[in-house]
């Protein structure tokens, strides 16, 4: 474990790269990044796209949209979804490994314990982590969807470097840019309790995580002093381009606070 992990959590609005279908030119922009990137670092995806992979494969018009459905669409697609990250990444001589997590795999005990264990031994043998919430089973967090926090979660796990969080914006504004085409970027932030008047969240029916659910994640690895970053990942190059602070993206120092 000689190299600093990080995590990139990829949202659905980055798989999809703006429509309604997996694609699969953005994971293969992604591996090329990381074959590139793993001469200096480790990293460990904490994926979404489960539901919109399922959706490229069933005819979801007669089912009811309720949390069922959703859980079944997730079962559905999950697998098909990691399929696809196979054959792609297997190109490029990254191996995978999935991992299905709930909150209670973090929780203190054999279960933290043990999810530790795994994903460091996946690391040591040089296989990439894709992480997803388990929402077959996962009812609350599901309806909450936000893999940002789990991300922050695993980060905060494994002691990672730092969470970069690939969504189709470049950081937080100073309103909402979808809604306010004159808003600003803030590029660093260390008090996350004063950007948080700045969230106006737009619920585009792809992805379920928004902004807020972003400062949670920013808050969570404040507290264990890991960085981290948003940043659009439907940019080419995003993460390379990111580390290198080459492209527009908002900064979470560690001291960042929030009071929850």
């Amino acid at each position: 474990m000689d190299k600093p992990i990080i995590i990139l959590k990829i949202g659905s609005s980055t798989l999809t790269a703006g429509t309604n279908i997996i694609s699969r030119g953005k994971i293969e922009d992604i591996a090329r990044q990381l074959v590139e990137l793993r001469r200096d670092y480790r990293f460990i995806i904490v994926s979404s796209g489960a539901i919109a992979t399922a959706r490229q494969f069933v005819n979801a018009n007669d089912w009811e949209e309720v949390v069922h459905f959703r859980q079944a669409m997730a079962a559905i697609g999950q697998p098909k979804l990691m399929q696809i990250y196979h054959e792609i990444f297997r190109d490029f001589d990254l191996p995978i490994a999935q991992c299905l997590l709930t909150y209670r795999d973090f929780e203190e005990g054999e279960s933290r314990k043990n999810t530790f264990n795994t994903l460091r031994e996946l690391l040591l043998h040089g296989f990439i982590p894709i992480v997803n919430e388990n929402d077959t089973v996962a009812v609350e967090e599901l309806i909450v969807g936000d893999n940002d926090k789990l991300s922050a979660l695993v980060a905060v796990l494994i002691e990672a470097k730092m969470l970069v969080l690939a969504s189709d914006i470049d950081g937080i504004y100073d309103k909402n840019p979808h809604l306010h085409p004159d808003a600003t970027l803030i590029k660093e932030v260390r008090n996350i309790e004063e950007v948080t008047g700045f969230i106006e969240e737009k619920n585009d029916g792809l992805g379920t995580g928004g902004m807020t659910s972003k400062l949670v994640a920013a808050q969570i690895c404040s507290d264990a002093n890991i960085e981290m970053i948003i940043i659009n990942g439907g940019k080419p190059h995003f993460l390379i381009d990111g580390l290198g602070g080459n492209i527009p993206h908002t900064r979470f120092l560690p001291e960042a606070k929030l009071d929850c």
